[in-house]
């Protein structure tokens, strides 16, 4: 009896076990990010797909059109459950192809697209049936269009009439990866570096092959393999050899490489005495290491180049000027197509008046002077990545040299991987807003458009929120920011609502009641954390070098634009830097007509304010309130705006993944304690110069001033210098 109760616990315990595995095993923990294909359990509208894709036609095909068949096969399996049969184009539901070989008839019905990368998916009548034909100039403008296709399965919309012509608006879409050699990540919140440098090139991890399914789908055509920060060694032929098998794999899916270059490396691998881009053995030394790589990748994109900022050399060590340094290596990539995209983030060891105000005041009188496969990097704003910055004054300044928009996908600035904070709405704001560099309407996106000479190039970059954390980005909400600059950067006029959409019902469910509410949280996130960190304007308020937590009272750094007080210059009279034609005239780098908006007090921003002027603690705002009561009011408003997020997220309990539903439940939890962390601190250190109270009705402080300012964060991740 004893013996077969034991047993029966035993059975039960190992039951118990076998049913936990089991659920581990077909949870959702991220990996699959946006390109889950989970079944279709509406049976009308599965019913009607089928009908659809039960045959399809290729066109012969390999490389990029045969990882796009693949894709396509595997997301019809996973949420239609079928295999669709290989068919002739007389008998198929679909037709995927290249223009040139599909049949006469079929493409006698379609537009041309845009550019070489461009697709259409139309709904034609032909051969006695409804067909949908998905069709690309090459091969890699029909992956993409299978992966929109794909999208519009897996966001459930109907496929009997479609007409989409699509093409990206900016030729060269890329990921620059701040990841060094021993597998750290500067800035880098997800684990360590993806690319295993000591196990390639013979190893390769299927994680290369889904990172480059992922960067596919959005439309991402490059990928910078390594920090800004470059270490030399990335150009021995140790390293090349590790890069081509990247290379290798990344290819089928129309992603080219770059790499990021010191400045120095004649010297340092090249035992030159000199890195002077006038010094023909100098020059020469590039144009043979060029010709090395080529034979490595020959479709290698090219050169990614931070000189002469934060100490890393450049060619005003020896007394040239930036075009100098670019227009050097781009006359050794020029015969083989590549590119050099040149950072504009410099600032010297002495930032006199205003920092913001350094990389316009050097890149401005070099206008016009680079090279045609030069395309200059430019950050979103003038200071760092910040939760807001007003747009770089370069994107309405240099009319005749191609410039690159930098964003920072990885949060920085705004979170690390523990506040939900979706970055459309603030890619958005930059892109949409108005330079007038060309009269009114010249938007950022339309300056990063245009053109300035036929043989210019244009782009987009974003410093990648990618690792080892099985679900790439530390939070699942992080892998929207991915997404979203990937659908940006393919067409910057799309909308952070429908992005977040389909986002949203790609990734955890199509179900309404979750979408819809989670959309509005998502357009939400940036405006909340802007209020609890750092709102009216202020900016570079956080802890020093690791830029983790609260830190305005910072004043001591290797130098004074490393501290807050710099920036925020909060006394017993107020608070703001005066950036106006009174004070350190950076609003004059702008065009006339910003100029004017950001110089007067009757039409600056709010949302800017303190970014411009510094105001008296008791100026009167467009609301009524004062400016320190205002200030009270969105730290506070920033903390309810979490609570409210962390309601509506316990609210989703069942209708998502449980895995997901309780990292994002906790990760919330964390995001609320600092949130609050920040508003308390900053109040109270405020405080010390306003000599106001905060207002009646606001909770008090959990902790004195003195506690926020003696906590210490040690180890915090993404430390390794600044960039």
């Amino acid at each position: 009896m004893i013996m077969r109760q034991q047993f029966r616990v035993l059975s039960l315990l190992a039951f118990v076990w076998i049913l936990t595995w089991a659920n581990r095993c077909f949870a959702d923990d991220g990996y699959k990010l946006w390109l889950n294909y989970p079944k279709i359990n509406d049976r009308a509208l599965a019913a009607s797909y089928t009908q659809q894709l039960r045959q399809i036609y290729f066109t012969d095909g390999m490389g990029k059109a045969n990882v796009a068949r693949k894709e396509l096969l595997l997301g019809v399996a996973g949420m239609l459950q079928f295999t669709p049969q290989i068919v002739k184009p007389e008998s198929a539901g679909l037709l995927v192809g290249t223009y040139q070989k599909l049949p006469a008839g079929v493409t006698k019905s379609l537009a041309t697209v845009g550019n070489d990368e461009g697709y259409v998916i139309k709904t034609i009548t032909a051969n006695n049936r409804k067909q949908v034909v998905i069709a690309g100039k090459t091969e890699k403008g029909v992956l993409y269009g299978v992966f929109n296709f794909l999208r519009l399965l897996q966001t459930q919309q109907p496929i009997s009439a479609l007409n989409i012509n699509e093409y990206p608006k900016l030729e060269r879409r890329v990921l620059n990866h701040w990841d060094n050699l021993n597998r750290t990540v500067e800035r880098g919140y997800a684990g360590a570096s993806i690319w295993n440098w000591h196990k390639l090139p013979g190893y390769i991890d299927q994680q290369y092959i889904d990172y480059a399914r992922a960067n596919a789908s959005i439309g991402i055509n490059g990928t910078v393999l390594n920090n800004v920060n470059a270490n030399a060694l990335m150009l021995t032929p140790e390293y090349l050899v590790k890069v081509k098998a990247l290379a290798d794999v990344f290819r089928p899916y129309g992603i080219r490489v770059y790499l990021s270059v010191k400045f120095s490396s004649p010297i340092e691998v090249g035992k030159l005495k000199t890195a002077d881009p006038l010094n023909i053995e100098v020059r020469q030394w590039w144009k043979d290491k060029v010709d090395e790589i080529y034979k490595y990748v020959p479709d290698f994109g090219g050169f990614l180049v931070k000189a002469n900022s934060e100490g890393q050399p450049g060619p005003q060590a020896y007394g040239r000027n930036h075009a100098d340094g670019a227009n050097m290596m781009a006359a050794a990539l020029a015969p083989h197509n590549g590119i050099v995209m040149w950072r504009a983030f410099v600032y010297d060891s002495n930032p006199l008046n205003d920092r913001a105000k350094q990389a316009y005041d050097e890149f401005k009188p070099l206008d016009g002077k680079f090279a045609d496969n030069v395309i200059v990097q430019v950050k979103n704003g003038a200071i760092d990545f910040q939760p807001r910055e007003p747009f770089h004054p370069l994107f309405g300044a240099m009319a005749k040299t191609p410039l690159m928009m930098e964003f920072q996908i990885t949060q920085e600035y705004t979170g690390f991987s523990t506040h939900l904070f979706y970055e459309a709405p603030l890619f958005k704001e930059v892109l949409d807003a108005d330079t007038y560099a060309a009269g009114k309407g010249t938007t950022v996106a339309k300056v990063l458009e245009t053109k300035p000479h036929a043989k210019a190039v244009t782009g987009i970059a974003g410093v990648a929120n990618i690792g080892t954390d099985r679900n790439w980005c530390g939070h699942p909400f992080a892998q929207s920011n991915w997404y979203a600059f990937g659908r940006m950067a393919w067409n910057p006029d799309q909308s952070s609502a429908q992005i977040a959409n389909d986002w949203l019902r790609m990734t955890f469910t199509n179900d309404k009641s979750f979408v819809q509410p989670m959309v509005q949280q998502m357009l939400a996130s940036r405006e909340n954390t802007v209020n609890y960190m750092t709102p009216l304007g202020l900016h570079h308020i956080m802890g020093i070098n690791t830029h983790y937590g609260p830190g305005p009272w910072v004043d001591k750094a290797e130098r004074p634009d490393w501290t807050a007080v710099y920036y925020h210059k909060a006394d017993s009279l107020g608070i703001g830097f005066d950036r106006s034609s009174a004070g350190s005239k950076a609003t004059a780098q702008y065009a006339p007509q910003v100029q004017q908006k950001f110089d007067n007090l009757a039409t600056c921003p709010d949302s800017n304010l303190l970014w411009f002027h510094h105001l008296s603690w008791n100026y009167k705002m467009r609301s009524g309130k004062t400016l320190w009561f205002e200030l009270v009011h969105h730290y506070y408003e920033g903390v309810d705006s979490v609570r409210r997020l962390q309601t509506v997220w316990n609210g989703m309990q069942g209708k998502v993944d449980r895995e997901q539903y309780m990292a994002v439940k906790q990760l919330i939890a964390i995001q609320m304690e600092e949130a609050i962390r920040w508003r308390d601190a900053c109040v109270l250190y405020f405080q010390t110069f306003s000599k106001q109270p905060i207002p009646a009705g606001y909770e008090k402080p959990l902790h004195p001033l003195s506690y926020y300012r003696d906590m210490q964060f040690h180890f915090a991740p993404g430390i390794g210098g600044s960039i």
